[in-house]
C-alpha cells in the first residue's frame, strides 16, 4: 500500500512537469529514482505485464490526477508566483541529485565522459535561450501533410518528455503546437467538434506512442552498453535544465516575503525529492 502511494506522489510530481513549458518530466523521473523503471517498461510493457501493471496503475494514475486536477492551479501559481513555483520546481530537481551523482562518481577520471557532459549541457542550454516563438499552427482542414506534421510532432513530443533535461511542452511551443494540443483536448467537450478532435489526438497519440518506444529502447541500450557514459551525459541534461528553468526568471524585481516563501517551498521540494528518491 505504502509503495503505490509513493507511486501516486511521483506520477503526479511527473504529470504536472509535464504540462509546464520549461520543466523537464524526463528530468524529474531521473530525480525520483524511476527513471530507468520507467524506461524498462515502455521498451518492454508485454514482457512483464503484471509487473509492469503493479507499477503503471498507480503511478498513470498519479500522472493523470495531476494532469486533471492540478495543472491549472500550477499554471495559476506559475502567472501569479513565478519566483516560489519556479524555486519548488528546482529543489525537486537538486533533491535527486546525490542519488544521480551516486551512478557516475567512479575513481577513473575519463575525459570522454566529461565530454558527453559538456555536450548534453550544452544542447539543453542553448534550448533555455530559444525563443519560445509566437507562431501557432492552425490544426483546422488538415491534409495528408498536416497530418504527417501532426504524428512527426507527437514522435518529438514524446522523445524530449522522456530525455532528461528537455521540456516536451517548450519544444512544442517552439513548433507551433502547444496551444492547439492543449485547446483540442480542451475541446474534447464540444460534441459538435469531437470526430475531428479525436482524429487529431488519435494522430498526435499515435506519434507520441511510437517516439516513446524508439527512444525508449536507444535509451534502454545506451543504459546497458555504456552505463557511466549515458549518465554523465544525464547529469549535463539534468544540471542545465535548471539554467531553463531559471532563465525566465531573470531581471524580475522580488519582495522580501516572496523570497522566504521560495526558500520554504525550495526545501520543500529538494527534502521531498532526496526523500522520495531513496525508495
Amino acid at each position: 500500500m505504502k509503495k503505490n502511494i509513493m507511486l501516486i506522489v511521483k506520477g503526479m510530481i511527473v504529470g504536472i512537469a509535464n504540462v509546464i513549458p520549461g520543466v523537464s518530466g524526463g528530468t524529474l523521473m531521473i530525480t525520483l529514482g524511476i527513471y530507468e523503471k520507467v524506461i524498462g517498461i515502455i521498451s518492454h510493457f508485454f514482457k512483464n505485464f503484471k509487473e509492469n501493471l503493479k507499477f503503471l496503475i498507480p503511478f498513470g494514475l498519479g500522472l493523470g490526477l495531476a494532469v486533471l486536477l492540478f495543472s491549472k492551479i500550477i499554471g495559476y501559481s506559475l502567472d501569479k508566483f513565478p519566483f516560489a513555483t519556479t524555486l519548488f520546481f528546482l529543489g525537486l530537481i537538486l533533491g535527486g541529485l546525490p542519488m544521480l551523482w551516486k551512478k557516475v562518481k567512479i575513481k577513473k577520471k575519463n575525459i570522454s565522459n566529461w565530454l558527453i557532459f559538456a555536450l548534453t549541457f550544452g544542447l539543453v542550454t542553448t534550448f533555455a535561450f530559444l525563443s519560445s516563438g509566437e507562431n501557432v499552427v492552425s490544426l483546422a482542414n488538415l491534409g495528408i501533410g498536416g497530418y504527417l506534421m501532426l504524428f512527426l510532432v507527437g514522435m518529438i513530443a514524446s522523445s524530449t518528455m522522456i530525455i532528461p533535461g528537455i521540456s516536451g511542452s517548450f519544444v512544442l511551443m517552439l513548433l507551433g503546437y502547444y496551444k492547439p494540443i492543449i485547446d483540442t483536448v480542451r475541446s474534447l467537450t464540444d460534441f459538435s467538434l469531437l470526430g475531428n478532435n479525436i482524429i487529431i489526438l488519435g494522430v498526435f497519440g499515435v506519434g507520441v506512442l511510437v517516439g516513446a518506444v524508439l527512444v525508449a529502447k536507444l535509451i534502454e541500450f545506451l543504459l546497458k552498453k555504456y552505463e557511466v557514459k549515458t549518465y554523465f551525459g544525464v547529469l549535463g541534461f539534468v544540471l542545465a535544465s535548471m539554467i531553463a528553468i531559471i532563465k525566465p526568471l531573470m531581471g524580475g524585481s522580488l519582495h522580501f516575503l516572496e523570497v522566504i516563501i521560495a526558500f520554504i517551498l525550495f526545501m520543500g521540494g529538494f527534502l521531498m525529492a532526496y526523500k522520495i528518491s531513496e525508495k
